[in-house]
């Protein structure tokens, strides 16, 4: 009996690896660039979060052949760097242009996107596969 995997899975889209995890990385982006201030405690924090959701997700495991870890980096900081400006735009915008209720739509967009993600790294992990 031959074992065929499916490559068609949602974590995986399109041959990229952890796609659903970009999302999170930058909404967490953008968050940091639109809360946080200089030298606080929760700034440091929310900084070492976000190094560790732009480096870790590298080592999930995959079907697909991975790009070289500096390669990949580099795209996921771009991206990093990318929703912190927009996350300061966002901060400079909210009561001027934008109505006060959206304050905290970077983080509502976050939270979301991190369950579906939890989710989607859950089943990838845990889907039964055939023995060879």
């Amino acid at each position: 009996m031959n074992h065929t995997a499916n490559k068609s899975t949602i974590a995986e889209f399109g041959g990229m690896v952890s796609f659903d995890t970009t999302f999170v990385l930058f909404f967490l982006a953008m968050e940091y660039g639109r809360s946080t201030q200089m030298f606080s405690i929760d700034a440091v924090l929310m900084g070492i979060t976000t190094l560790m959701v732009l480096a870790l997700p590298y080592f999930l495991p995959s079907l697909y052949e991975k790009p070289t870890y500096m390669n990949w980096l580099a795209g996921r900081g771009v991206i990093a760097v990318f929703g912190m400006l927009l996350g300061l735009v966002f901060r400079q915008s909210v009561g001027v242009v934008l109505p006060e209720s959206l304050r905290y739509l970077p983080m509502t967009f976050l939270v979301l996107t991190a369950m579906v993600s939890c989710y989607i790294q859950f089943y990838s992990l845990m889907k039964l596969r055939l023995a060879k």
